[in-house]
Order: structure tokens, then C-alpha cells, then sequence
């Protein structure tokens, strides 16, 4: 082996050093932050589960009042999610994703004060407008931290924010409920909401001096780092089109991506929003019980979203694994169904249909930005999030209206479970050269 030979393969492995060494320093730094907002996010977003268990007796609402008022969130957060996004990325995370957990956290807070069916749609839906561009802007700003090959994994360590939400926030839900009931002349729910506000305000704080807008800006990576960082991502954007905005809007493989997404959401938000309703059907039926068996369900979403991302990403293989996933979410949720009534088969039931919905989210949001750069990666992340999330007013409006007609949630169930079956299916649609990257 002659010395050129030698000199190269040093060179190589010290670039595989530097670039080792380099994502770990940013997984470290933004990741665990980045995971907590998530966490405090979607506390925020479904914790009116939880306060359901009260509020509605409290407030003389109906299960379909319920399930329009959970589901209208979804309303404000799809007409305002594009434009969010597109923002974000000519000003910036920092003060964008800032603005956006202090507003929302604000009107959280304001659910304490509801008092009729009318002022529970409006901060619904206002909710919802504050939190859009929340969750599809941090997918974008992964894109420009990390290639596609580490995605899968970055976005499981953000998005399994869904499930600590719930290991954390159903047995804190359930205890408030129990112990602040009449503190100080307030029901248990306004407890609640009050108590589980906070943590997104002051996060919306420190993320404005916290969080950097890109690699250039990161201070605490080297000019060695940013340059190597900066380079892996010019690399891959070369392979990418920035698509004009009307260009996203008519691609049918954009389309194609939303629609799965609904379905991914029909499962997510028919679990968070009832999850709590159907372990008490099964005859669980104090508070604070009921939030300390959540935490089952979610707590081996979490195991199945890291082992499914890093598979995914060790393999390059990315189809197989969202449909395998999606049916057995899917098939969790219709058993939890079928063995309603029995408190170990649901809960195991429900443990399977979590762990199996939650675990497509990393690995589906490698598809947009295997495909869209720059504004058009904006507006097609956004894009598909915001229809995608519509399945957030449709799931438990559905839901929430046949346990009216039929005085049961199984026919909502089984229409939840059929969704994840067909996204599974058009998961299969997708071009295998283009998402297994």
C-alpha cells in the first residue's frame, strides 16, 4: 500500500471523526430542547381529554360539543399552518417558534375561564392558530442541521415528545383533577389547564435566546464543524428543486403524502383525545387511575418510535416500515374495541394500536424533504401537516357524534382503525428510490 493510499484513508477517517463528533455536539444541544417544547406542546394541545372527564358534567356540554370543540383547534391550525411556515424560514426559529409557545401558552391558560359551548370553539379555535407553524416549522429546522440519512433519528427524538406527553401529562392530568378540585373555588379542569400552561410560556421565553436560526449562527460549534455541517446539506439540497409555490400545491406526490398523513392523524388524535374515555369504559373509573394506565400505552410508543427510526435509517428502507406500523396501529385499535370491556386485553390492545400509530411519524416525515428544498420545503411541510391534521376535527367530531347516536365510542373506533389500514396501503404508492434514502 503506497503512502498516497495511506494519506487518504487518514484523511477519511478523520473526516468520519469530525462528522461523528460534530452531530453528536448538535443532538445534544438542540434535541432534548427542542423534545421538552414538543413535550409541553402537545400537553397543551390534548390535555382537554383529560379535562373532559369533568368539564363536561361541569358545563352541561354534550359528546358532540366535545368532540367539535377538541376537533375546531384543527380548523385554525390548517388555515394558518402555511403562511406560519413560510414566515419561519425568512425570519427565523428563534424568535418564530418563541412566538409562537408564548402565544399559544397564553390562550391554554384562557380555557380556565370557559363557561359555554360558544367560548369553548372560539379558544379552540384560536388555539389553533397560535400553535400552527409549531410542529412542521421544527421539521423543517431539522432539515437544516441534519441529511436524510440521520433524519428518521432526530425526528424520533422530537417527536416522541407525543408519548412523554402522555407517560408525563395523563397521571399529572389525573392528579390534578382529583387534587385541586374547589383549590380555591376552581373545578379540578381549570386546575388544569391553568397548571399545564406555564411550562409553554416560560419555554417560549428562553427558546428566543436559546435556539439558533441556523449552523452559521450556532456559537458553539467550531468554524471546522460549520463548514462540514454546511457542506453536507448543500450536498443534498443539489439533488432538490425549490419548487414555486403553485408547483407544490399541484403535486400529486404532495397530495399523495397529505393524505397518508390523515390517516396517521385520524389514529394519533382518536387515541389523544379519547384515550382516557375508553380505559374508564373499561371500567377504570377513578381520575387519577385512568391517568396512570395512559402512561402504559404511551411509554411503549416511545420504545417503538426510536427502535422503528433507527431501523429505518440503518436500512434506507422506508416504506415497509411506515406500513408495517400503520397496520399494526391499526389492528391495536380495532382489538381495543372488540375487547372493550375487558381492562387487560384493552389496555394491551391500546398499548399495540399507540405504539404502532405514533411509530410512522418519524419515519413518514422523511418523505417531504426527500423531495423539496428551500420555500418549497416550507410550504409543502406545512402543506401536508396542516391537511394532514384536519383528521384532528374530523377523528373525534366522528367519534364524538356516533357515541351520541349509538351510546358507544366502537363505531368511531372502527372507523379510526380503517384509516390507519388504508395508510398503510398508499404508504406502498410512494416511489421506492425516492423515499428509501
Amino acid at each position: 500500500m503506497n503512502t498516497t493510499t495511506l494519506s487518504g484513508s487518514a484523511a477519511t477517517t478523520q473526516r468520519e471523526q469530525l462528522e461523528a463528533s460534530s452531530y453528536a455536539k448538535v443532538t445534544a444541544r438542540l434535541l432534548p430542547f427542542l423534545f421538552i417544547c414538543y413535550v409541553a406542546a402537545y400537553l397543551d394541545r390534548v390535555n382537554v381529554g383529560f379535562a373532559k372527564l369533568q368539564m363536561l358534567n361541569d358545563l352541561k356540554f354534550s359528546e358532540t360539543v366535545y368532540g367539535l370543540g377538541a376537533g375546531i383547534f384543527f380548523i385554525g391550525y390548517f388555515l394558518f399552518e402555511v403562511p406560519s411556515n413560510i414566515i419561519m424560514h425568512k425570519v427565523g426559529a428563534r424568535v418564530w417558534i418563541g412566538r409562537i409557545m408564548i402565544t399559544w401558552a397564553i390562550l391554554s391558560g384562557a380555557m380556565v375561564f370557559v363557561s359555554s359551548a360558544t367560548m369553548f370553539y372560539v379558544l379552540r379555535f384560536f388555539l389553533g392558530v397560535a400553535e400552527a407553524g409549531f410542529f412542521p416549522g421544527i421539521v423543517l429546522y431539522l432539515t437544516y442541521w441534519f441529511p436524510a440519512q440521520r433524519r428518521s433519528r432526530m425526528n424520533a427524538l422530537f417527536m416522541i415528545g407525543i408519548p412523554i406527553a402522555g407517560v408525563v401529562g395523563g397521571p399529572l392530568s389525573g392528579w390534578l383533577l382529583n387534587a385541586m378540585q374547589g383549590f380555591h373555588g376552581m373545578a379540578g379542569w381549570q386546575w388544569l389547564f391553568l397548571v399545564e400552561a406555564v411550562p409553554s410560556l416560560v419555554l417560549g421565553i428562553v427558546t428566543i435566546f436559546y435556539l439558533p436560526n441556523s449552523i452559521s449562527a450556532a456559537s458553539w460549534l467550531s468554524d471546522e464543524e460549520k463548514q462540514l455541517l454546511t457542506a453536507n446539506i448543500a450536498n443534498e439540497n443539489a439533488g432538490k428543486t425549490d419548487h414555486s409555490l403553485s408547483g407544490v400545491f399541484g403535486n400529486p406526490r404532495v397530495w399523495l403524502m397529505a393524505v397518508i398523513y390523515f390517516c396517521c392523524m385520524m389514529g394519533l388524535y382518536g387515541v389523544g383525545f379519547y384515550l382516557p374515555t375508553l380505559i374508564k369504559a373499561a371500567g377504570v373509573k377513578d381520575a387519577l387511575n385512568v391517568g396512570l394506565l395512559t402512561a402504559i400505552p404511551y411509554g411503549c410508543a416511545v420504545v417503538a418510535m426510536l427502535a422503528i427510526a433507527k431501523s429505518a435509517d440503518r436500512t434506507r428502507e422506508r416504506r415497509w416500515h411506515f406500513t408495517i406500523a400503520s397496520a399494526l396501529g391499526g389492528l391495536g385499535l380495532m382489538l381495543a374495541t372488540i375487547y372493550g370491556n375487558n381492562v387487560v386485553l384493552a389496555m394491551a390492545a391500546l398499548s399495540l394500536g399507540t405504539a404502532g400509530l405514533l411509530a410512522t411519524m418519524p419515519v413518514f416525515w422523511t418523505y417531504p424533504s426527500a423531495i423539496l428544498g428551500g420555500t418549497a420545503a416550507a410550504a409543502g411541510i406545512a402543506m401536508i401537516n396542516s391537511v394532514g391534521n384536519l383528521a384532528g376535527f374530523v377523528s373525534p367530531s366522528i367519534i364524538g357524534w356516533m357515541k351520541d347516536v349509538t351510546h358507544s365510542t366502537n363505531a368511531g373506533m372502527y372507523v379510526v382503525s380503517g384509516a390507519l389500514f388504508l395508510g398503510a396501503v398508499l404508504a406502498l404508492l410512494q416511489p421506492r428510490s425516492l423515499v428509501n434514502r
